[in-house]
């Protein structure tokens, strides 16, 4: 008996939305053509704002979260629905109505009818582990991440911070993805983006210096990286992060 054989025999459709209700740091969906729900788990209802997966079905991104945290992942869905082209490992910020702030990597995949034709997609979005930073492997390469969120404000070279680190451009991406599940280049990014925010949250300083602080030569290129990764330009995340609830 093959794969499809057994699903066949099966009571219910295998969606997978039961074994991923389990698990509390991935978001996981099922959307069809238009980029509505039609499979969410338990974590983004919470993620969301509610306890109800009803709640959420039949909505889109853009729907459910609303303007303009929900625009990015419509907008995401639809480049995925229209080329066929999946979305991996994507490195974001996720600001949920929940109030939860955390990065994550999300990967979505086209799914197709028996002729081939892109009918919806499936995705998930998987919270970055925290590093154990009392580990040999982490020792390994902690000159080279100190260095590196020292000198933020002229980001190094992949080859720097391997150099920094003896080892290989391969060697250090590999370790880097063990300790932090992320390449050096989305650590590097990661790290940019993090310093941002606490200078938006915490200071007085105007986005053209908040650019230059964290490397960037050009305030349009930071703002637009800004939100590919966190969905708000920086003046509405400023905003937001000293108007939020405490």
């Amino acid at each position: 008996m093959n794969v499809h054989e057994f699903l066949q025999l099966l009571a219910t459709p295998m969606t997978g939305e039961m074994l991923f209700d389990h698990l509390s740091d991935v978001v996981y969906f099922i959307k069809d053509a238009k980029g509505a729900y039609l499979v969410v788990n338990q974590t983004l209802a919470e993620r969301c704002g509610t306890k109800d997966k009803q709640a959420i079905l039949g909505r889109t991104s853009a729907e459910v979260l609303g303007e303009p945290l929900g625009k990015r992942f419509t907008d995401q869905d639809q480049q995925v629905l229209s080329t066929g082209n999946p979305l991996i490992s994507q490195l974001e910020l996720h600001i949920h109505r929940s109030g939860l702030v955390g990065w994550c990597l999300t990967t979505k995949l086209p799914l197709r009818d028996k002729k081939g034709k892109v009918i919806g997609l499936v995705g998930v979005s998987q919270d970055l582990k925290v590093p154990d930073r009392d580990t040999q492997e982490y020792r390994q390469v902690a000159f080279a991440i100190q260095s590196a969120e020292k000198h933020i404000a002229s980001p190094p070279k992949i080859a720097e911070m391997s150099a920094w680190a003896g080892m290989s451009v391969y060697q250090l991406d590999r370790r880097m993805q063990s300790i932090f599940g992320l390449t050096t280049g989305q650590w590097l990014l990661k790290t940019r983006i993090d310093r941002a925010q606490r200078l938006l949250s915490e200071s007085d300083l105007g986005i053209a210096a908040i650019a230059v602080a964290v490397g960037y030569t050009d305030q349009s290129a930071f703002s637009r990286q800004f939100r590919t990764a966190t969905s708000l330009t920086p003046n509405q995340f400023r905003f937001a992060s000293r108007n939020a609830p405490r």
